[in-house]
């Protein structure tokens, strides 16, 4: 049995703007790969001049809306994009 690498969210700041923002995630073994990989999976035309790759597994998220505004951390892990969206559906 193989063990999966770990998860990094990856995160870019663009030439012309001041803030990083998340652009994707992918595997890789180490922080160093993470960056390689981030290198050259998201900024293929060389728009990114700062690159943030972050464990997903380190990136806690308070839940939205006006009831947690003042709110500290929940403790809630970040949404991996390949979650199932049905689970999130509105009634």
């Amino acid at each position: 049995m193989t063990k999966e690498w770990p998860l990094w969210e990856v995160f870019i700041r663009g030439q012309h703007g001041l803030n990083h923002r998340h652009v994707g995630s992918l595997h890789a073994p180490d922080e160093a790969m993470a960056i390689r990989n981030a290198r050259d999976v998201y900024t293929r035309r060389k728009e990114g001049v700062s690159i943030w790759v972050v464990p997903s597994e380190r990136i806690m998220a308070s839940d939205a809306g006006p009831a947690d505004a003042d709110a500290p951390e929940t403790g809630k892990i970040y949404p991996h994009p390949s979650f199932d969206r049905d689970d999130h559906k509105e009634d």
